[in-house]
Order: C-alpha cells, then sequence, then structure tokens
C-alpha cells in the first residue's frame, strides 16, 4: 500500500510550483515515464520540448533526484524514478477524483493504461472486444503486456492485471471476474490409442501433461470424493509454461491433462477435445481476478476499463453457461 505520509511529504514538495505546474509537471513525468520520451509526453500535454524538457529539470530539483535517464533516443526511468512513479500516478488519480466530485472532470477518459493478462485467456476474449472499448474512448491509450508470465504490478508500473490465482497480497485490491473450472480432457486420437480411464488410479498408466509445474492436484466429485491428479504418478515427460501450447499438445494427442475451461470449452463441444473422468473436477481457490495496486483512488481509466471487462465477459461467461 501507498505510504500515505510519503505521499504527502511529496505533496508538500510541491509548494514551490504553482498549482496548475505541479499537477501537470507530475503528468508530463508519468507521459514521459509511459512513452520513453520527454518530447513526445510534452506533445501530448501541448507543450514545446524545450519546455517540457524544463519541467522536467524542475520537477528533479524540486525532488532532489534524478528521475529519468535520458539519451539521444528515449529516456528510461532511474532508481528514483521507479519509486516516485507510483506515487504520481496517485496524486494525479486524487486530483481527477476530486474535479471529477466538483463536476470538473475531463469529458473523455484519457492517458496510458498499463494493462497486464495472460496470453491465452487474453487473446480468445479481450483482444476480440478491444475496437470497441478503444471506440469508445479514443483518448485512452493501452499498453498491454500478454504474457503467462506474471508481472510485478508495483515494480512494473502497471494500473490493472487480470490474473488466475487467489488473492492473497494485500498490497493489492481487486474484482472478480470469473470463476476458473478446471477438468481433465485428452484428445480422440489419444484415448483411442490409449483407452479411457474410469478411475483415477487408472491414469498412473497414461501420459500426462503438466502445465507450468508438476504439482499435483486435488480432484472432487460431487458427492465428496477426493481424489488426484499428480503428474508424477503416470509417464509425465512434458511440462509445458504457455497455456496456448498446452493445449495444441493436448489436441494433437500427446496425453491427458488438466485445463482451465475457459480455454477448452469451444473444443470440448465441438469433439476436439473429450472431458477424461467427467464425474470429477479440479479443486481449488483460484478464480479470474482484475487486480489493480492498493490505493485510495481508484483512477477513472482503470474502473472503465475494469466495468468493461465486467460486463462484457463476467456477467455470464460463455464457458459456464453449459456447465
Amino acid at each position: 500500500m501507498r505510504n500515505p505520509k510519503k505521499l504527502r511529504q511529496y505533496g508538500n514538495q510541491f509548494s514551490g510550483f504553482g498549482y496548475k505546474m505541479e499537477t501537470d509537471t507530475l503528468r508530463l513525468f508519468v507521459l514521459a515515464a509511459d512513452k520513453s520520451n520527454i518530447s513526445a509526453a510534452g506533445r501530448e500535454l501541448g507543450l514545446a520540448p524545450s519546455v517540457a524538457s524544463a519541467w522536467m529539470a524542475k520537477l528533479e530539483k524540486c525532488i532532489g533526484a534524478d528521475l529519468l535517464h535520458r539519451s539521444t533516443r528515449k529516456v528510461s526511468l532511474s532508481t528514483e524514478g521507479l519509486e516516485f512513479l507510483p506515487y504520481a500516478r496517485d496524486i494525479i488519480a486524487r486530483e481527477d477524483a476530486a474535479r471529477a466530485a466538483l463536476g470538473q472532470g475531463r469529458a473523455a477518459v484519457s492517458g496510458t493504461l498499463r494493462f497486464t493478462a495472460p496470453s491465452t485467456f487474453a487473446q480468445l476474449y479481450i483482444a476480440p472486444l478491444l475496437p470497441a472499448f478503444m471506440a469508445d474512448h479514443p483518448e485512452l491509450r493501452l499498453d498491454l503486456r500478454l504474457s503467462d508470465k506474471q508481472f510485478d504490478l508495483i515494480d512494473g508500473s502497471f494500473d490493472l492485471a487480470l490474473r488466475n490465482a487467489v488473492l492473497e497480497d494485500s498490497t493489492l485490491r481487486g474484482r472478480k471476474l470469473a470463476d476458473d473450472v478446471r477438468v481433465l480432457c485428452a484428445s480422440p486420437a489419444y484415448l483411442t490409442e490409449a483407452g479411457s480411464p474410469t478411475t483415477t488410479d487408472d491414469l498412473k498408466n497414461h501420459r500426462l501433461l503438466a502445465f507450468g509445474s508438476d504439482t499435483p492436484q486435488r480432484l472432487a466429485r460431487d458427492d465428496g470424493t477426493i481424489a488426484e491428479f499428480n503428474p508424477n504418478a503416470g509417464r509425465c515427460n512434458l511440462i509445458i509454461d504457455d497455456g496456448l501450447s498446452h493445449k495444441v499438445a493436448t489436441l494433437a494427442g500427446a496425453g491427458i491433462a488438466l485445463h482451465s475451461l475457459w480455454s477448452v470449452h469451444k473444443e470440448l463441444s465441438s469433439g476436439a477435445l473429450r472431458r477424461v473422468l467427467p464425474e470429477y473436477r479440479c479443486v481449488t481457490d483460484t478464480a479470474l481476478w482484475l487486480l489493480y495496486p492498493q490505493a485510495n483512488v481508484l483512477s477513472a481509466k482503470v474502473r472503465v476499463f475494469m466495468d468493461f471487462l465486467l460486463h462484457e465477459i463476467g456477467r455470464t461467461p460463455e464457458w459456464l453457461q453449459n456447465t
């Protein structure tokens, strides 16, 4: 969570600026960090390159540290700049929220929204929605980092993240997008070759694929029976850390795998994949969460994108409609 005393300290340091100078200079710094270019950030605020450079120099003098490393082509954040950036975003968010409360907010959401999400989910469910969202918010710039690797929200200066996880980090807040149901499945070709298991004990005689790690996963039936999907109990010679590749290998007949229903429900409907031990589901506390850094003020750009995803995806997730 942001340190309130430190936030007030930064606010007090700006007392040497006029009020407009204070907030516009912070916006310039945030934009320069997002764009890796002070001149480009200045143009977005209607400033000449020389004025933008002067504003940044005055901010750094006020802070007492170099916030940006400059080169002839781009800038990068210094250690102090990385530390200061989330506080600058908070101060801007507070001002925007206060102005909005007085009816003085901007007519359109603008700025850069940094968002990270698992690549497979983003390809299936988020990327197709982006044209509609951008049409509604033409002044907003989306900076997306799509990877099955999880980025640190604070260190990466992300505004929002989609995570398949249990919400435990006290420095983050979140809203649940949807449940994450995981099922065992395999290709028809593999089941024809190796046979379909009828009990969980039969899994030890099969090729089993693991996603990310070979950690055993608990399975449960509706009657309360508990079992286990343990890749090492079978013939596990394939561990994949990319969701799409994991699904492609399963479709190609590599073996039996545990998949999120959102990833494979279309293949199950078409018959390209078949449920294995369909009476069992994975027992997990994970869900699909939209997470954002802990702050007293949720910025308008984060709120509109989060509300959009909740409305378009979370109301009635298509992968859960027939379960």
